[in-house]
This record gives structure tokens, C-alpha cells and sequence, in this order.
């Protein structure tokens, strides 16, 4: 196993837009409820973890994340087409999850799970969309560090942080 000296737990909050500080808001972490990442480990996004992990506790980042160092370009292969047949369950249509834009937990053919977004539907067929939701997109972050410290062994054994539920 490798050891993973460098590696820290790193609280922040952020502001995740869609290629630039003023492009379509994609994510807003607030203080009240701050982002815990385990970095040094190689589990995150290279470029968003280049440009926090040296950052010290109130210190303040901006930066961008080209889609083909975040989540790639857009995969045409990752868009199919399914017979509207695959949505029956418990012997009827699943009406209630068929809808634009809805987001499917399904499997692939070896039972691994996936999520696909439903795209288009006609007659016979759901189209769906099985890229990440963030393939093809440049990834503006800004925010702030709240807290940092050093990953513990089990998570970094594990490869996520470990919190402590408080009331929750």
C-alpha cells in the first residue's frame, strides 16, 4: 500500500459555476454546511486539488478546471437509446420516474451501477445520457478554506474522510 504522507482532510466552502465567475451556478457549499475533501490520495479532480491542497485555513482560491482535466468531454457512446420496455416494473410502466431531466439510478450489464439522465422519450424509446453531469464543462471555483488537517490512517485506507455525525 502506499503511504500517503502529504495526505489532509480539507474543509471548504465554494461556489461552482459553469466555465467563469459569472457562468450558470452549479453548486453552492455555505459555511453551515461546509465540503469535507481527503486530499493527497488521488481521489479528486488533479487540477481542483492542485489548487487548494497548499492553501491554509481563511485563505481564498479562484481558479478554472478545463472539462478535459475534470470530467472529460462529452461521450456520444454514453448516450443510448433503451427500449421503453426496460422501465417496466413489478409488471407495469414506471410512469412515476419516466420525465425529462429526471436522474435514474440503473445497472449496466454486469450489475454495476450507473446514473443516466433521461433526455428524450418517444414512442417506444428513452433516450438517456450516461455521461458524468459535468463531462464537457470548464469548472469555475471560488471559495475558502475553513479548516485543515491530516488525514487519518483508516481514511486514507478507506480513501474518504470520516466524520462525526453530530445530531444529524
Amino acid at each position: 500500500m502506499t503511504k500517503h504522507a502529504d495526505a489532509k482532510v480539507i474543509t471548504l466552502t465554494y461556489e461552482l459555476r459553469h466555465g467563469s465567475p459569472t457562468g450558470e451556478v452549479i453548486e453552492v457549499v455555505e459555511k453551515d454546511k461546509p465540503a469535507e475533501f481527503l486530499f493527497g490520495v488521488g481521489k479528486l479532480v488533479k487540477r481542483f486539488e492542485d489548487n487548494v491542497i497548499g492553501l491554509n485555513i481563511d485563505e481564498k482560491f479562484e481558479f478554472v478546471v478545463p472539462a478535459n482535466e475534470a470530467y472529460g468531454p462529452v461521450d456520444e457512446q454514453a448516450i443510448v437509446s433503451l427500449p421503453k420496455d426496460a422501465f417496466i416494473i413489478d409488471g407495469k410502466l414506471a410512469t412515476d420516474i419516466l420525465h425529462l431531466g429526471n436522474v435514474v439510478n440503473m445497472q449496466d450489464q454486469n450489475g454495476n451501477p450507473l446514473q443516466g439522465k433521461i433526455i428524450d422519450i418517444e414512442a417506444d424509446i428513452v433516450k438517456m445520457d450516461f455521461n458524468h453531469p459535468l463531462a464537457g464543462m470548464d469548472l469555475h471555483f471560488k471559495g475558502q478554506v475553513i479548516n485543515t488537517r491530516e488525514a487519518a490512517a483508516e481514511e486514507i485506507s478507506h480513501g474518504h474522510v470520516h466524520t462525526g455525525h453530530h445530531g444529524h
